[in-house]
């Protein structure tokens, strides 16, 4: 397993940007996928954006346009940059990664509120 570590969590008035980071213990180039998933108070957690080893991304529609995901090159951080934020974004943010099983950090919170 590979442990993640996020940081970048935070409050942001509407419209606000903010940017995620995850640290992993492993090269990011090493998992099958790395990214992201929310999960806002009583709902389940969903999928934001997702990595994959070749470079390949994918979003939910409720993100699309306004975060992007990405590996830095010294190959251990994938980042979630957002913008446009609003209250729906509101929720904690775990990275994610999977080989040959799923590894998940302990979460941010990140908060839209005017």
């Amino acid at each position: 397993q590979v442990q993640l570590v996020e940081s970048g969590g935070g409050l942001v008035q509407p419209g606000g940007s903010l940017r995620l980071s995850c640290a992993s213990s492993k090269s990011v180039f090493s998992m099958s996928r790395m990214g992201w998933y929310r999960q806002a108070p009583e709902k389940q957690r969903e999928l934001v954006a997702i990595i994959t080893r070749g470079g390949s991304t994918n979003y939910a529609d409720s993100v699309k346009g306004r975060f992007t995901v990405a590996r830095d090159n010294a190959r251990t951080r994938v980042y979630l940059q957002m913008h446009s934020l609003s209250l729906e974004d509101t929720a904690v943010y775990y990275c994610y990664a999977y080989n040959y099983g799923d590894s998940w950090g302990q979460g941010t919170q990140v908060t839209v509120s005017s």
